[in-house]
């Protein structure tokens, strides 16, 4: 059994007023709670007696019975660390009741890593990766598969992961063979579970020299990359579970590659949609015409009315970009037609055209200089 003061659990002076002994809790109570130490076993031990402090500090009548008959007993459930008593020695420690909190307990409960060094923590998620892909602007359309050499971090092989490799067994050094190594703090001591033999005593395992005990090694590893239908450039694409490995059974992390997308030699995208600048000859445009457009697919077949001018719009529905959020809809192929005229060249032609304007003789310039 072992004497606890409650007042300096609490980290108060005996005078404290029940206000002050109510923050005290409450601010310890956030970082020790077993809800935001799930498995902590230490921190669960010390939510005990910290709680049982503020119980009966914040109670005038249980305080009052305290402080006339001490310390009470306390013996928490069995954990990796357990509270004995005071060491008042000489060379003991220091003042240890006018020590606050951080002082007294910052060491004895630091996380196993921090104490050790060696010893196993928490599951930690391993970090992402970033790449990029270079496609040209047919692959980013249709899609397509690339393969892609990626160093990263994965479970190591010699240990599984676990940073240690099996040994014969001898006496813990830490503990002398114990299972306990002991902590003081100002005059306060404390038995703790030896982080290094785990209590047991006995040093079962080495580390693992393949991975320095880091349960994880660098190694290259081939990675297929499906690039969906549509993808344009920029686009990031996530490849589940291909970064660095986790430590301590933590899950990977993910690799993330952009696409860098080419241009092409006449097409221009914008969206899901494909823009064309398509050149007409004066006549197609006058009397109309079946004109053949290239698209992604092949040609198309566009029909220019009549009487086209220059820059009018067309679209060819479903000859666009298909979209890999919408199922593979495609959007359009959207045609911008420029009248080009041809060289004259010849006599022939010069009076063809002269008559053409004398049977035409619309003026194309009524009204623009009319207010």
């Amino acid at each position: 059994m072992a004497q606890v003061d409650f007042y300096v659990i609490l980290g108060v002076e005996r005078s404290a007023t029940r206000d002050e002994v109510t923050r005290a809790y409450r601010r310890l109570a956030r970082r020790y709670h077993p809800g935001i130490n799930p498995g902590d076993d230490e921190a669960e031990a010390f939510f005990r007696i910290l709680t049982q402090a503020y119980e009966t500090l914040r109670d005038p009548a249980r305080r009052h019975e305290y402080d006339a008959h001490g310390a009470r007993e306390h013996n928490p459930r069995p954990a990796s660390i357990e509270f004995q008593g005071f060491d008042f020695s000489p060379g003991g420690g220091g003042s240890g009741t006018s020590a606050t909190f951080e002082e007294l307990f910052s060491e004895v409960f630091a996380a196993p890593d921090a104490r050790a060094g060696s010893a196993p923590g928490r599951p930690e998620r391993g970090s992402d990766l970033f790449g990029e892909i270079a496609l040209s602007f047919e692959e980013a359309v249709h899609g397509s598969e690339r393969r892609l050499t990626v160093t990263r971090l994965d479970v190591c092989d010699e240990c599984g992961g676990s940073g240690r490799r099996r040994a014969s067994e001898a006496n813990c050094v830490r503990c002398h063979g114990s299972g306990t190594t002991r902590r003081r703090r100002g005059h306060m001591v404390f038995a703790m579970r030896c982080v290094s033999c785990e209590g047991t005593g006995l040093l079962r395992f080495r580390p693992c020299a393949a991975c320095r005990e880091r349960g994880v090694a660098a190694r290259e590893e081939e990675i297929v990359i499906h690039v969906p239908a549509g993808v344009d450039d920029g686009s990031r694409l996530r490849i589940e579970a291909k970064g660095n490995a986790g430590l301590r059974g933590g899950e990977p992390g993910d690799l993330y590659i952009v696409a860098k997308v080419g241009p092409h030699r006449i097409l221009r995208r914008e969206g899901q949609d494909l823009h064309l600048d398509l050149p007409i000859a004066i006549h197609e445009a006058a009397l109309g015409a079946g004109v053949d457009v290239p698209t992604l697919d092949g040609t198309a077949r566009l029909r220019v009315p009549p009487g086209t001018r220059s820059g009018q719009r067309f679209r060819l529905r479903e000859h666009g970009v298909p979209s890999p959020r919408r199922g593979g809809a495609r959007g359009d192929l959207v045609v911008t037609v420029n009248v080009v005229l041809p060289p004259v060249a010849d006599e022939r032609s010069r009076a063809l055209l002269r008559e053409f304007g004398r049977l035409n003789a619309t003026d194309v310039r009524k009204g623009l200089f009319e207010d």
